[in-house]
């Protein structure tokens, strides 16, 4: 039952994203058949040191979405305080709902089942242009936000060209 809403639930976000697309990102499936999987492709923002740069990622949605929530993965070369090495996006509304078992976040900024792929989106784009490095993700890429901005810069310079090539 709960998989079933889920896929209903991810098809109309599909449908309303195509039929009224949201400006800096856009999202599909990966696969036809597969309605958990999505890729997405983000433009970095304007006036921030990702400007330029075209950003993959890949979503991937629970069985029992939209009451967990998806996991997001960059697949482009990243550096930012919270996107670890790997790629995953560590930031409040991807995490599990309920209380923080480290005290850091409030419930009410984790995970809830009204998040859509517009809002996990917007999330993340504002993440890219407000990096948070209290609670980092890469602490090498928070380190250098605060303490070597102009080496931190460098690196994300590096990450768009690398992006733009790939185009």
């Amino acid at each position: 039952m709960a998989e079933a809403q889920g896929v209903l639930l991810l098809q109309k976000q599909l449908k309303d994203l195509s039929r009224n697309p949201v400006e800096g990102f856009s999202a599909g499936l990966v696969d036809d058949s597969n309605v958990f999987e999505w890729v997405v492709s983000i433009i970095g923002p304007p006036d921030t040191v990702y400007d330029g740069g075209f950003f993959s990622a890949l979503m991937t949605f629970p069985q029992d979405y939209p009451n967990s929530p998806p996991t997001v993965r960059f697949t482009s070369e990243m550096w930012h305080p919270n996107v670890y090495p790997d790629g995953r996006v560590c930031i409040s509304i991807l995490h599990a709902p309920g209380d923080d078992p480290s005290g850091y976040e409030r419930a009410c900024e984790r995970w809830s089942p009204i998040h859509t792929v517009e809002t996990i989106m917007l999330s993340i784009i504002s993440m890219l242009s407000s990096p948070n490095s209290d609670s980092p993700a890469n602490i090498d890429a928070a380190k250098e936000w605060r303490e070597n901005r102009d080496e931190y810069k460098r690196k994300v310079a590096r990450c768009v060209r690398k992006s733009q090539e790939c185009l």
